[in-house]
């Protein structure tokens, strides 16, 4: 009755395969260390970009509401270069970072079946936009 289930069950697997097609992959792919390199490279990239938007709160101008303006409170009305210089760095790290782990996405995944992760294209977009941006705005208000 095992072999039965057991022959069922590989019939199953190989359904959508083609004759002669024999599994090379031994370990799951969670166990791999290029996989794991990429999901940490990937992480590391979202985190950096979370940094960057974090530099990018205390770069910019202070908001002064007519609140302060009548109480006389004063507000910083030019962006930080410290703050800027430390974002501009962290946007470059995470399209680096972004670039590296879809170049390793696109060695590992070779077959129909594998995904491919498209929110590295919307991390490199985001980066991309926000560089380009970023130095139209600053180098244009110096």
């Amino acid at each position: 009755m095992q072999d039965i289930h057991k022959k069922n069950q590989t019939e199953r697997e190989d359904a959508g395969k083609p004759s002669g097609f024999t599994n090379r992959r031994h370990t799951t792919v969670s166990k791999e260390p290029l996989f794991r390199c990429m999901v940490i490279l990937n992480a590391a990239a979202w985190v950096s970009l979370i940094v960057a938007l974090v530099l990018f709160h205390y770069a910019r101008p202070e908001f002064i509401s007519g609140m302060q303006k009548f109480w006389g409170v004063e507000g910083r009305v030019y962006w930080s270069k410290e703050h800027v210089d430390g974002l501009l760095a962290m946007l470059q790290v995470c399209l680096g970072l972004s670039l590296v782990s879809m170049i390793l996405r696109l060695r590992r995944n070779r077959r129909k079946n594998d995904s491919f992760g498209i929110n590295l294209f919307i991390l490199a977009s985001i980066t991309i936009i926000s560089l380009i941006t970023l130095n139209t705005i600053f180098y244009t208000t110096l």
